[in-house]
């Protein structure tokens, strides 16, 4: 493998599932056990991790701990993770180390535990200054906790700490999107990430819409709220690099551009998902079968997918053209050129020189204009 390469590992417990997730994750209730999973979790873990790392041979350029509640490990359970992959892959000179985190289990202690185990970046789950927009959302963490933690964080001198953001949440208003702006600024955070609210099915959030409990997401206001969130954000000195995530300069998250650029990851724990060149395949999804398949030595992978040239040609151009480079014209064949002209006629793309990059109104229309060009390229 040539591409670079990441380490995603997939902590599966949260304390209390939130409306909207359709996430790989068990709250207490839900795990269906009468005993606690994170210790057999842990080893299991370990196990994959040197089972993957014989498999990969090369080390990590970058480490996402992602979830699920990757911080109710604590400090000392997210050392011991880093340990493993340090003592299993490697690291690389200079590798990013991150971590999710769920501002109500965090504190000044754990943030100076990170630091000292050598992780290098913070992902906070803030999703809205607004106690009503939280409680419909059915976010555990009180409003200011978020910005707390991250000024917390880069007290303990993180210097890349993200807020994670969701807009166009039912009954949210234009003065609640500006306020959560207005306190992100006020911590100093380096990176944003801004999500349109999607009601994925199955979770309470699709039943209370399709009762007609709560509204369905207005597309006009979800284009009205990210061009506030994006010239607010610009303003202030931060640059957009993917078509939901803004940093100052060097503040990028180099393990998500590891995905965008059509890069290789294995996929650590239960539900997780690996690509390594022309095989994606993802793990067993309930933490006891996880478990049980590593307790038997085996690695835990469900299903595995052999890539064709043109999978990773369409994912190529589905994900490049999100990102601020966009990517080379020549990948584009031509079948697409009519479809292209009509877009860069309209503003939406545009030529920089041998690349075609989406612009600041084509951002809105990200996905349908990537599905035109992928179906141009068809017929």
């Amino acid at each position: 493998m040539t591409e670079p390469f990441g380490l995603y590992i997939h902590v599966p417990f949260c304390a209390t599932r939130c409306g909207y997730c359709d996430f790989n994750t068990y709250t207490p209730g839900e795990l269906g056990s009468p005993r606690d999973l994170t210790g057999p979790y842990l080893d299991a873990l370990d196990r994959e991790l040197e089972l993957a790392a014989a498999r990969v041979g090369r080390p990590a350029e970058t480490v996402f701990i992602g979830g699920g509640t990757p911080s109710l490990l604590g400090g000392r359970g997210l050392a011991r993770i880093l340990n493993t992959v340090r003592s299993t892959f490697g690291l690389a000179p200079g590798a990013e180390v991150t971590t999710e985190s769920n501002p109500e289990s965090t504190s000044p202690e754990y943030f100076a535990q990170l630091a000292d185990a050598g992780y290098t970046r913070i992902s906070l789950g803030m999703q809205s200054a607004s106690p009503g927009v939280l409680q419909v959302l059915e976010r555990a963490h009180t409003p200011g906790r978020a910005f707390d933690a991250a000024r917390e964080a880069r007290a303990a001198d993180f210097e890349h700490v993200n807020l994670d953001m969701i807009y166009g949440t039912p009954t949210e208003t234009d003065d609640n999107v500006r306020e959560t702006l207005d306190r992100v600024l006020e911590t100093g955070v380096d990176h944003v990430s801004a999500y349109s609210l999607i009601v994925e099915d199955g979770t309470r959030m699709a039943r209370k819409v399709n009762k007609g409990i709560l509204p369905a997401p207005d597309e006009d206001v979800l284009a009205r709220r990210y061009e506030m969130i994006s010239t607010t954000l610009e303003a202030e000195g931060f640059e957009w690099y993917e078509v939901s995530n803004w940093s100052k300069p060097g503040g990028e998250c180099e393990h998500n551009r590891i995905y965008w650029v059509d890069g290789n990851w294995w996929g650590a724990g239960p539900g997780a998902h690996s690509h390594l060149g022309n095989e994606r395949f993802f793990n067993v999804k309930h933490p006891s079968r996880y478990i049980d398949a590593l307790g038997r030595g085996e690695l835990p992978i469900k299903e595995t997918e052999t890539l064709t040239e043109a999978d990773r040609h369409m994912e190529k151009i589905m994900l490049g053209l999100r990102l601020r480079e966009g990517i080379p014209e020549t990948w584009l064949d031509a079948h697409a050129a009519p479809a292209l002209e009509r877009f860069i006629g309209r503003g939406l793309l545009e030529r920089a020189g041998e690349r075609i990059r989406i612009t600041k109104p084509g951002r809105l229309l990200a996905d349908g204009i990537i599905t035109d060009l992928l179906v141009a390229e068809e017929t």
